[in-house]
């Protein structure tokens, strides 16, 4: 067996110290992802809250552009009475639905219409299959998209209002490929989603892409946390009460105050 002497063990311990800024130098350092600029949304903040006219019509943008790429298995359609859809509305988007029934006689596959209580249609029977029918790479769902994304809400609404058709001067052309501005190497395959007059608003509000990018980024933030509204309502509702409490305790107290002082001055006078 190698024994070190004391000597042998310190230069040892002397040079792993010196060539531990050498080691630190040479390892690549991981690139910071770029922060998107700050947008003011009605939800920001402990007391803010999902607008539900926007929720609506980002829904409108999801289901009639995202959807056909993405899912969004997260949700049922009954969930959406969140966002102020009726009963009746949503009976009639889920009957509008195919989803997978139960094997026949013959035990082929069979299709039904969709009930309030099944979960959002996805456009592709799985993930292998939408892979193979987008060039490989499977569209993520959205149920969870806002939530796990860095810098959330601002960083989708940067993506989907970053396209550059045609892209920048100097910039790579690749053929399939779009340049935008928040995608990892400034290329995507996935194309524009959105353009002005691609979704017609019922309440009159412009249609415009940036218009339909804010709504929809409202819709995926709620769908990555519809309870919000309902915890931050709760919050102010303990808020409140506490807040009661505390000034019920303070006048309570000082009436106790004001009680012994006046008893320890009449003590002192019939002294």
């Amino acid at each position: 067996m190698v024994r070190f002497s004391f000597q042998h063990r310190t230069a040892f311990a002397a040079a792993l110290l010196v060539s531990l800024p050498l080691m630190a130098q040479a390892a690549p350092a991981t690139p910071t992802p770029p922060v998107p600029p700050h947008q003011k949304w009605s939800f920001d903040g402990p007391l803010g809250r999902f607008d539900q006219k926007s929720l609506q019509r980002g829904f409108m943008v999801f289901n009639q552009i995202c959807s056909t790429c993405h899912g969004m298995r997260s949700l049922t359609y009954n969930d959406l009475s969140g966002i102020g859809l009726s009963q009746q509305a949503i009976l009639d988007l889920a009957h509008a639905k195919q989803v997978p029934g139960p094997a026949d006689a013959a035990g082929d596959p069979t299709t039904r219409p969709g009930l309030p209580d099944d979960h959002l249609r996805s456009p592709f029977p799985n993930e292998a299959a939408a892979a193979a029918m987008m060039g490989g790479v499977a569209p993520p769902d959205q149920s969870r998209l806002a939530a796990i994304q860095p810098y959330g809400a601002d960083w989708l609404y940067a993506f989907l209002t970053g396209y550059h058709m045609p892209p920048p001067p100097g910039a790579p052309v690749v053929p399939g490929k779009f340049y935008n501005d928040w995608a990892d190497g400034h290329l995507i395959g996935m194309p524009p989603p959105l353009m002005d007059g691609g979704v017609e608003f019922p309440d009159g509000t412009p249609d415009t892409a940036v218009q339909q990018a804010r709504d929809v980024t409202t819709f995926l933030v709620w769908a990555s946390d519809p309870h919000r509204n309902d915890r931050h309502r709760t919050g102010l509702y303990v808020f409140a009460y506490l807040s009661g409490l505390l000034v019920l305790a303070i006048a309570w107290k000082r009436k106790i105050w004001n009680r012994g002082k006046t008893r320890n001055a009449q003590d002192a006078d019939d002294r």
